[in-house]
């Protein structure tokens, strides 16, 4: 099936739109207040209609808009069983915080202040394992918990991963070092997306995908 991976670069975060011939699929919806700017990015694709909002994990920087999309597109909303109740509540649950962490967990109660987060409760609560082709997509869900307990892995046509906030491309490429929720629980699911042949793996921040080829080193340095 052709497709084309459209990015959107957003304030804290990056989201993605899956373009097929007939539909497309969002993964991830920023924060509050990047609504507009998602909508005017699906509003360009000529009335293609939003199949899927796939959020990666539970915190406001990913989930921020996915009301607002889904107020003004009807699409079902999907996250993993594990992270759908933080998302219900509008939470952000940093975990165990490392280095400069500590300053955007020391400033969360101004930034949700500041940028008021609309609850979402998901429409489909997605498990390990779970085929996407009811919505058109060629994608499974892969559980890559750690940074969250529900964090997943979207593999798409069994080549393109994307993966949350496993790893970042803002400066060096590097795993993730400043939140978990179980630091070890990274370690493993670098090593499941490890497995997979993939050719190439879009993140949740930073400026640019990563080649297979330069995952497979990244996650190895980890061991």
């Amino acid at each position: 099936m052709k497709l084309e991976v459209h990015p959107i670069k957003l304030r804290m975060s990056n989201a993605y739109v899956v373009e097929f011939p007939s539909a497309m699929v969002l993964i991830d919806a920023g924060s509050p207040g990047d609504a507009q700017k998602i909508l005017s990015r699906l509003n360009a694709f000529r009335g293609k209609p939003l199949r899927l909002i796939y959020i990666t994990h539970a915190h406001l920087d990913h989930y921020g808009a996915a009301a607002s999309i889904q107020c003004a597109t009807n699409a079902p909303v999907a996250i993993h069983t594990e992270d759908a109740g933080t998302m219900a509540k509008g939470e952000t649950h940093l975990g165990q915080v490392r280095g400069r962490g500590r300053l955007t967990a020391a400033l969360m109660p101004i930034v949700r202040r500041l940028f008021p987060v609309e609850s979402i409760t998901a429409d489909h609560v997605i498990h390990d394992g779970q085929d996407l082709g009811d919505f058109g997509l060629p994608g499974q869900v892969l559980h890559t918990p750690g940074h969250t307990p529900g964090s997943t892995s979207l593999i798409v046509d069994g080549r393109l991963a994307f993966v949350g906030d496993l790893f970042s491309t803002f400066g060096k490429p590097h795993t993730q070092r400043l939140y978990a929720h179980d630091w070890s629980e990274i370690e493993k699911s670098l090593e499941r997306l490890k497995e997979l042949d993939l050719e190439w793996l879009y993140p949740g921040h930073g400026r640019r995908p990563l080649s297979g080829e330069e995952f497979a080193s990244l996650a190895s340095a980890q061991q």
